[in-house]
């Protein structure tokens, strides 16, 4: 269990004051003072967390949380635009400062979005695509994954999807195929299906591609999004075990609560995970 925010940051508080001497109590583990979080983790932002609202405001909302990255949803660019207006919103968040890694989640149902989504992702210049392909669609997937060396993520969807509700369920699918297709793990999934999101995140670290980070409320198929912090996962857990696998990629939060109005709970959880990296 982790510790609970107020006596977290009660603790974290006292260790830093006391000039980076470690803690211990409870549940909570030793502590020092450590590098500011966007230095040990690269975190970003999934725009689905802003849906209800333009690009240029999406820019806006990501670069107030401080973060650096930033993957596309098709509400801010639309799968089906030209290549000169792909190219022309991919350069406005770049122009931003912001870091365009990705795009998703995509889904691709029939050959004709799998060949879409590659073309749109070559024309953005993005490094990863995180979708959900179908499964008889994978051999094409990597066909089209060396074609344009572009990696795929695959996203789990929890309790309810039937194509892939856990990170297992996807490693199922694509031993064999080539390893830029890997996982996007979605930690709040992943635990309302009852799996620990840190021990997935080491399980499958040689397959992880990108990472969704969220807070639910209950470890069921119920549980809803909440501030990263207030919630049922162990966040402590999961950043450690992305800092002990050395993950390189980015972790993107998707806050899904308070659609249209998501700016100051997206800010407590990024501020809640950035105090937690600059203590674990």
């Amino acid at each position: 269990m982790q510790p609970n925010r107020r006596e977290f940051f009660k603790k974290s508080a006292m260790g830093i004051a006391a000039g980076g001497v470690a803690y211990s109590a409870g549940c909570a583990p030793e502590v020092v003072q450590k590098p500011d979080g966007v230095d040990r983790l690269k975190l970003g932002v999934a725009s689905y967390s802003f849906r209800a609202f333009d690009l240029e405001k999406t820019i806006e909302m990501t670069d107030k949380l401080g973060v650096g990255y930033l993957a596309l949803k098709s509400m801010h660019m639309p799968l089906d635009l030209t290549e000169e207006e792909i190219k022309s919103r991919a350069a406005r968040v770049r122009a931003s400062g912001l870091a365009l890694y990705g795009a998703g989640v995509i889904y691709m149902k029939s050959k004709q979005e799998v060949e879409q989504a590659f073309q749109y992702a070559a024309w953005a210049g993005l490094d990863t695509i995180i979708g959900v392909p179908a499964h008889e669609l994978l051999p094409l997937v990597e066909t089209k994954v060396r074609d344009y060396d572009i990696k795929v993520a695959i996203h789990n969807h929890g309790p309810g999807d039937d194509l892939y509700p856990t990170p297992e369920s996807v490693m199922e699918k694509i031993i064999g195929l080539d390893e830029r297709i890997g996982l996007c793990i979605d930690i709040g999934h992943t635990q309302r299906s009852g799996v620990s999101p840190a021990e997935s995140i080491k399980l499958y670290a040689d397959r992880l591609h990108d990472v969704h980070i969220k807070d639910v409320d209950q470890a069921t198929k119920e549980g809803e999004t909440v501030e990263i912090g207030r919630g049922v996962i162990d966040i402590v857990a999961a950043l450690q075990a992305l800092l002990t696998i050395q993950y390189k990629g980015v972790a993107s939060l998707e806050y899904e609560k308070d659609k249209a109005d998501p700016l100051a709970g997206a800010a407590e959880s990024i501020g809640f995970v950035k105090g937690l990296l600059t203590v674990i």
